[in-house]
């Protein structure tokens, strides 16, 4: 599959060519772990803990940062993808878009810093973890549903060579 991931650095990172080169292969990790057998295409901003506070504040009313914001296209079901994708198809790009994630670079560094391992490892994490969002995943409750969701981002990161923790 060829999937389009349009990658946006609100601010420029000594750290963007490995952040981008992360990401890349966290969204194409998951997608193949999922079974999506259509070309997608999916928006990423990667920005900082100001930018991502006002991206929730005005999508969510939540009036705080965060790690991760994840604006799914479609209520897909989680694991089980759709097999005919031909609904879901922009007719003017061929693709199918997924959605759009939002990423503070700001807070995966300090979290990093917090949980013991690298930037990278964070930065992947919050990728797929976004991306199972986009794909119909969900932890609103604290029990079968986070578990579910919990169990695919470990899978996939470690089917991720340099995701393991370090």
């Amino acid at each position: 599959m060829r999937h389009k991931i349009n990658l946006v650095f609100e601010e420029l990172s000594l750290q963007r060519f490995v952040i981008s080169s992360i990401i890349r292969k966290c969204v194409n990790a998951t997608l193949a772990a999922e079974k999506v057998t259509a070309n997608c295409e999916i928006n990423i901003l990667v920005t900082n803990d100001q930018g991502i506070h006002v991206v929730n504040r005005e999508s969510r009313d939540i009036d705080r940062p965060t790690d991760v914001l994840s604006f799914p296209m479609f209520q897909l079901e989680p694991g089980n993808p759709p097999k005919d994708w031909e609904e879901y198809i922009d007719p003017a790009t061929g693709m199918v878009p997924l959605g759009d994630m939002c990423i503070s670079l700001e807070r995966a560094v300090a979290q990093a810093k917090e949980f013991g391992h690298s930037t990278r490892r964070e930065v992947g994490y919050l990728t797929i973890h976004s991306m199972l969002h986009l794909l119909g995943y969900d932890h609103l409750d604290e029990g079968e549903m986070k578990a579910q969701m919990r169990a695919r981002e470990e899978a996939i990161a470690a089917s991720i060579p340099n995701m393991s923790r370090d």
